[in-house]
């Protein structure tokens, strides 16, 4: 790690060390004990709607809740995550309240503002949080900070990973064991997989609706979305410019493919595609679809030439709704089993996210064993010193500035439009929407 990445690494553990520090002198603690007490939460949870995403795993956890926990019903609820923020909208309006919520990150300053999530330090014990956040990875606790207060905890998040097929690589004269750590060296071996096999080269998951990885290759070039003081959008700034034009580039010549993302998924299932940049949440579904195939790997997040790569998360946290005392204290319970060790080690093994506890990796009683078999993870794991958490865009018109971006990020990428001007012709009609 160079001096540059050193220095934030620090910066960001004593930004958490103090945020922590600070709340927890004004923790207070009037969540009662559950007792003999008998309580059913509801749960909603966007990886129960989705196989793919741990519906499996996550159910799993909920049952070794309960029976841990006997006196506690959980009612999982299972909300796509692409619709979540709408159903939790439509049913605090008819006064359904959730009492816990898996909510996307990218969603912190609306579900804040608007959905009473509650501050942990203003219902849960202080001693209790102090004991259950100990070992955690400081960078992964921020991520749910908002207004220095502490609303949530990480619960299902990874950095963008380069999964690549090694033997494609290989058949395309490429050295599979130094894959490409540039977006230069990317574009190189795409093609050269292009040219040598005729399968496609490379994909990076950065059009969705959800710009978690077009936020960190926009970082990773020195530009970035949103201002710091979080007044001002940038995405049209000569920096992020820069970045689209270097995916456009890409495009052009023939080295990032052009079909839809669910297609790429499946290529890359079926040995048709060399790479792609994306969520850890494929990973058990790419190591199925590749056992005995052919042989899957992965790398960390590729940088820009002379600049280190900054990764950002994807994923969700888990939040607090519940306002009944007893409901609060067995949702926090519920919350701590899912970020516990265990808990941990489940949603890794089984689903292919990070965990937040990072000494659980080499403890024998948890992922030492499962990491040293699937190596496949470690990447993921040591861009966490360098995370960078995901930007919410503020105000109520969020989703729409965020369709706004993608939208103009897909035309200037796969059109053939001047990328300036799509680019800040789009931050110009998404600034008018931000708050003033």
């Amino acid at each position: 790690m160079n001096n540059t990445l050193q220095r934030r690494s620090l910066i960001a553990t004593m930004a958490a060390i103090a945020l922590m520090t600070q709340t927890t002198n004004t923790w207070s603690q009037p969540m009662p004990p559950l007792g003999n007490n008998k309580v059913t939460i509801t749960f909603y949870n966007y990886n129960l709607a989705s196989a793919g995403l741990g519906a499996d795993a996550t159910k799993e956890l909920i049952r070794e809740f309960m029976a841990a926990n006997p006196g506690v019903t959980v009612e999982g609820v299972a909300v796509p995550s692409s619709d979540m923020t709408t159903r939790l909208q439509a049913d605090l309006a008819a006064g359904r309240t959730p009492d816990l919520a898996q909510l996307v990150f990218n969603d912190l300053d609306h579900i804040v503002r608007n959905f009473g999530v509650q501050a942990l330090q203003d219902i849960v014990p202080a001693a209790d949080w102090k004991s259950h956040t100990e070992g955690m990875v400081p960078a992964g606790l921020e991520l749910a900070a908002f207004g220095g207060k502490m609303y949530g905890l990480a619960f299902t998040f990874s950095t963008p990973v380069l999964w690549y097929n090694a033997d494609l690589l290989k058949a395309a004269g490429l050295d599979a064991d130094k894959p490409p750590s540039t977006w230069d060296e990317v574009k190189s071996a795409a093609l050269a997989v292009k040219a040598k096999t005729g399968k496609d080269g490379f994909y990076g998951s950065f059009y969705s609706q959800f710009d978690w990885a077009l936020q960190g290759l926009i970082l990773s070039n020195g530009g970035r979305v949103l201002s710091k003081d979080r007044k001002r959008l940038m995405f049209g700034e000569p920096e992020a410019v820069k970045t689209i034009e270097m995916l456009r580039d890409m495009v052009d010549a023939g080295a990032h493919t052009t079909v839809s993302e669910t297609d790429v998924m499946d290529n890359m299932r079926n040995g048709r595609l060399a790479m792609v940049l994306t969520t850890s949440a494929y990973q058990r579904s790419l190591m199925n679809a590749a056992k005995g195939k052919f042989d899957l790997r992965a790398a960390k997040m590729p940088a820009f030439a002379g600049k280190p790569a900054v990764p950002t998360n994807s994923g969700s946290g888990l939040f607090i709704l519940a306002k009944d005392p007893l409901k609060q204290r067995a949702a926090w319970e519920l919350m701590k089993f899912l970020t516990s060790k265990q808990g941990y080690t489940t949603i890794t093994t089984k689903i292919g996210y990070l965990p937040l506890r990072l000494d659980i990796v080499k403890d024998p009683k948890y992922l030492a064993t499962w990491v040293a078999e699937n190596p496949l993870i470690m990447p993921n794991i040591e861009q966490l010193s360098r995370l960078q958490p995901w930007e919410s865009i503020p105000g109520n018109n969020y989703k729409q500035i965020q369709k706004i971006e993608v939208q103009a990020v897909n035309e200037a990428v796969f059109g053939k439009g001047n990328v300036a001007a799509i680019m800040q012709d789009a931050q110009k009609r998404a600034q008018a929407l931000m708050p003033r």
